[in-house]
């Protein structure tokens, strides 16, 4: 049984916030030299998928993810 997971999901480039509806309702911050950090809480690994899905198709490239499991 999947529990949900937080992801801090970390892209090159910089990232406009209206992009967070595209990506589960994830936060994005942009970092200092040029990358952008996605972080939120998903419910599983297909809805982690979906979001890496959405970096493909933007042609972003994805520099690491980092799951930080919830207690609970």
């Amino acid at each position: 049984m999947d529990r949900p997971t937080h992801y801090l999901i970390r892209v090159k480039g910089h990232l406009d916030e209206s992009w967070a509806d595209w990506f589960e309702g994830l936060s994005i911050s942009n970092l200092e030299g040029g990358e952008a950090v996605i972080a939120g809480s998903l419910p599983d690994q297909a809805a982690l998928h979906g979001v890496l899905n959405q970096i493909s198709n933007l042609g972003v490239e994805l520099l690491s993810v980092e799951a930080i499991p919830e207690k609970g």
